[in-house]
Parts: structure tokens; C-alpha cells; sequence
């Protein structure tokens, strides 16, 4: 039975390791959680376990259907072309503010988190996914707009998953990777410079070849 890291609480563990399993696909979309064996599973009581169901409900990963099981949320074309289209939107629009409103720790923020990006070359690595995440809030915190972050924060939530799909669905050649690596950097560089028509140029750019509009057609032709 698993020990949950001593700086973890039970419950952020369960969240934790939960997540994980359902963004590697170890938990297939559809599935039926019990709460008994899970919890079992990753070694924490059901209490801690029910606080990450919620909270992995409020971010819409499952959905709790009784007191005793939950369900993986499946994943559908018509969302992911939802989340598509708002960020098509928002994601540029929260560039655009950053680079009016950015700070030096905000600067310092971006560095950091463009340095510590990898290629997203396959579903399962989960440290580069979170390098990706990073680079992304580093950027849209930058705004300072509460609300904005806020609907974003919820949406990358959702999007992980979509993202999962496109990364399963084929892999990106060196030529792609090389792109996406650029379209970082283009996109830092501009809010770094204040430059806001660039930022929000280069993140429209960078939000129309992205893997979460990849899974569109994927979850089409499924």
C-alpha cells in the first residue's frame, strides 16, 4: 500500500495521484470509481479521498454520482471545440494584458518557468505537461486580471485531458517541436517587451496549433 509523501496531506495526495491516473489514461475515461477500492489503492481513508473527488469534480474530471462510487467525465469533440474557441480568445486577450501589466517578478516568473520547458512528446510525461501549465499561468497571472485568471485556471483544468488526446493521436516531428519551442519564446519575448499587439499575435498563433484543437478531430472520428 502507498505512503502519501510527508509535505502532502492525505487529501492532496489522493488528488494528486487520482489525477495522474486519469491523465495517463490509467483510469479510462467512462470508469467507474469505487470509493472503498480506491482508497485502498493509494493507501488513504475514504475522507481524504471524497475531499480530492470533490475537487476533482469542481475542476470536471469526474463526476460523483452516489455517496460510494464516482465516474470519470468522458471526454467529447463538443467540448473540446468549446475550449478551443474561448481560449481562441481569452488566452490572447490575457497575453495582451500581461505585457501592459507585467512587473519584474512577473518578468522573472516567465524566464523561469520558458526555461524549464521540455517538448510535449508523449502522453504519459506529466513533468512536461506541468512545465507547459506553468509557462501558461506564468503568463495569463501577468495580466492581473482576477477574473480572467480565474476562467482560465478552469479551463487549462479541463484541457489537460484534451491534450492527453492529441499527444496520443500522433506524434509531433522535430520540425513541430522545434515550432512550438519558438511560438514560447515569441510569446514571452512580447509580454517581456510590452509589447501587447505581438503577445496577443503570437499566443493566436500558438493557441490555433495547439493539441487541444487536435483532439477536435480526433474525438470526431472516434
Amino acid at each position: 500500500m502507498p505512503t502519501p509523501p510527508v509535505a502532502l496531506t492525505k487529501s492532496a495526495y489522493a488528488y494528486d495521484e487520482i489525477r495522474r491516473r486519469i491523465l495517463t489514461g490509467e483510469i479510462p475515461q467512462g470508469s467507474v470509481l469505487s470509493q472503498a477500492q480506491m482508497a485502498q489503492e493509494i493507501g488513504v481513508s475514504t475522507t481524504p479521498l471524497r475531499e480530492a473527488l470533490r475537487r476533482l469534480a469542481a475542476e470536471g474530471m469526474v463526476q460523483l454520482e452516489s455517496h460510494r462510487d464516482a465516474r470519470v467525465t468522458p471526454l467529447t469533440a463538443d467540448e473540446a471545440r468549446d475550449l478551443y474557441l474561448i481560449r481562441e480568445s481569452l488566452d490572447p486577450m490575457a497575453a495582451g494584458l500581461a505585457a501592459a501589466s507585467r512587473t519584474d517578478g512577473d518578468i522573472a516568473d516567465i524566464r523561469e518557468s520558458l526555461k524549464r520547458l521540455t517538448p510535449l512528446s508523449a502522453a504519459a510525461d506529466l513533468e512536461a505537461m506541468t512545465a507547459h501549465r506553468e509557462f501558461h499561468r506564468a503568463i495569463y497571472t501577468a495580466s492581473h486580471s482576477p477574473l480572467l485568471i480565474g476562467i482560465l485556471e478552469g479551463l487549462w483544468d479541463k484541457a489537460d485531458r484534451y491534450r492527453q488526446v492529441g499527444l496520443n493521436s500522433q506524434k509531433d516531428s522535430a520540425k513541430d517541436r522545434a515550432r512550438v519551442q519558438k511560438e514560447h519564446e515569441e510569446i514571452a519575448d512580447a509580454v517581456i517587451a510590452g509589447d501587447a499587439d505581438r503577445a496577443r499575435e503570437s499566443m493566436q498563433r500558438h493557441v490555433v496549433g495547439s493539441l487541444g484543437r487536435r483532439a477536435i478531430g480526433v474525438l470526431e472520428t472516434a
